[in-house]
């Protein structure tokens, strides 16, 4: 389903000045771009849009109210210093499962409003990012004694045979 017809669903017969939350999850985006959400959403807390194969925040409305904004499984990779002027009380931001490779591209984020006042922003990303290394070497190390178990098994078999 389209982004634009989720939104209309999601509406159930409300005006968009009236909605706090949206979910649009695992609808589809089409150009990676957000279409059907505009300025009219004026009192928009919590917005959803994870895995809507999203690639660019560039057409993002201005949701000054906006305080959790869940992005994650998309395909962002940069872009995020749109958020600063978008969302200015954004204070939950999940990025995890998206294409950004460096810490540089979260940056932009600094520059927010919110935490030049030293609140903190929780970033979901960073720690999953340090999650996924750990399972990662989990999984090595498993498939490691894994194999290491085969061969064991395979020597023993082989030497009853003789």
């Amino acid at each position: 389903m389209e982004m634009k017809k989720r939104i209309n669903l999601e509406l159930r017969d409300r005006a968009p000045e009236e909605v706090t939350e949206l979910v649009l999850d695992n609808c589809l985006c089409v150009n990676g771009e957000i279409e059907g959400l505009n300025d009219t959403f004026k009192k928009l807390e919590f917005l959803s849009m994870t895995n809507v194969e999203l690639s660019s925040l560039a057409r993002l409305p201005s949701l000054n109210k906006l305080r959790k904004l869940e992005l994650s499984d998309n395909i962002i990779s940069g872009g995020l210093e749109v958020l600063a002027e978008k969302c200015p009380n954004l204070t939950y931001l999940n990025l995890s499962g998206n294409k950004i490779k460096d810490l540089n591209t979260v940056e932009a984020l600094m520059e927010m409003k919110m935490m030049k006042r030293k609140r903190k922003m929780k970033l979901v990303h960073l720690k999953d990012m340090r999650k996924r290394k750990r399972k990662k070497r989990r999984m090595r190390m498993r498939m490691k004694m894994k194999q290491a178990q085969n061969w064991e098994r395979e020597k023993r078999r082989w030497a009853s045979h003789t």
